[in-house]
């Protein structure tokens, strides 16, 4: 297979043509537990030479919520502008109330900060005008599959399910973790109605322009842009749906797809590996690192 994709060793070789980064966040700045080496640094000279930087991830709770957790992760606040999630432009799409009075929740009590604030009380299935998905309840002991006679009352009732967090899984250390986006394609397989928020659809881009100006104090142009990203069906397509240039890294979920080692990704199995999902990156590289 032809290599259309480039290799590069770091963003270094790219970023003089952009001025800003929507950066994901698990998965290319971290995998759970802690940082993954050289992307504070490679922010942090992105930022020094007058780049801005989103973070823009797929998390189904508010902004607010993730600089303790990087900090955590030992991803310092100053290496970033801001930070945009799919919990966020939940939020509004839930404080607009079309969708119904009162809500099912399906996911962990860590995810309750979304509807912080909000008019929309929680209620027991039965008594649900919708449902909002954020994730499973167990997400280390839990499969899609575990949830099959749930959704499957929950369709037979027609109700429609709010996904706020389109990702299918994520690494979590040196496992693979079901996400919200598992059991919304699941409940589509079974004839389900379903509303994403996050990546890759426009609503969040959308917002992101909006912050990048702010940031910017003017306009950025999407071809100054570059999404960065180890999710092809999110990161890459959400990118290339909105013409936004987008760097592949092939170190997160996507690794024993596109090497044998996540630090060797091989030109072969990347560009097989984009061409089949229907999606080209700008190029690709293992880690992001400067």
């Amino acid at each position: 297979m032809k290599h259309d994709i480039p290799l590069i060793s770091g963003l270094s070789e790219l970023a003089a043509a952009y001025d800003a980064l929507l950066c994901d966040v698990w998965g290319v700045l971290h995998n759970g537990e802690v940082a993954h080496p050289g992307v504070v640094d490679a922010l942090g000279r992105f930022r020094a030479q007058g780049g801005a930087v989103l973070l823009i991830s797929n998390a189904p709770r508010p902004a607010s919520v993730i600089p303790p957790q990087l900090t955590r992760l030992g991803i310092p606040v100053d290496v970033y502008d801001d930070i945009l999630t799919s919990g966020d432009v939940t939020r509004t799409l839930l404080a607009g109330g079309t969708l119904g009075r009162a809500c099912f929740h399906i996911g962990p009590e860590r995810d309750l900060p979304l509807f912080e604030g909000l008019d929309l009380p929680r209620v027991p299935e039965a008594e649900a005008d919708f449902v909002v998905c954020t994730g499973l309840y167990e997400d280390e002991t839990e499969t899609p599959e575990d949830y099959r006679d749930q959704l499957t009352r929950l369709c037979a009732r027609k109700q429609h399910l709010v996904c706020a967090n389109p990702d299918i899984v994520v690494e979590r250390g040196s496992e693979m973790i079901f996400c919200a986006g598992a059991l919304a394609r699941f409940y589509e397989e079974i004839g389900g109605a379903v509303t994403y928020l996050g990546k890759p659809y426009a609503p969040i881009y959308e917002t992101a322009r909006a912050r990048l100006a702010e940031i910017a104090g003017k306009p950025v142009s999407d071809s100054r842009i570059l999404a960065v990203g180890d999710g092809v069906l999110t990161d890459i397509a959400g990118a290339n749906a909105q013409k936004i240039d987008a760097l592949f890294v092939t170190g997160g979920i996507a690794w024993e797809a596109c090497g044998d080692r996540a630090e060797t990704p091989d030109p072969d199995r990347v560009a097989r590996f984009c061409a089949e999902a229907g999606v080209r990156p700008r190029a690709a590289l293992s880690h992001l690192v400067w």
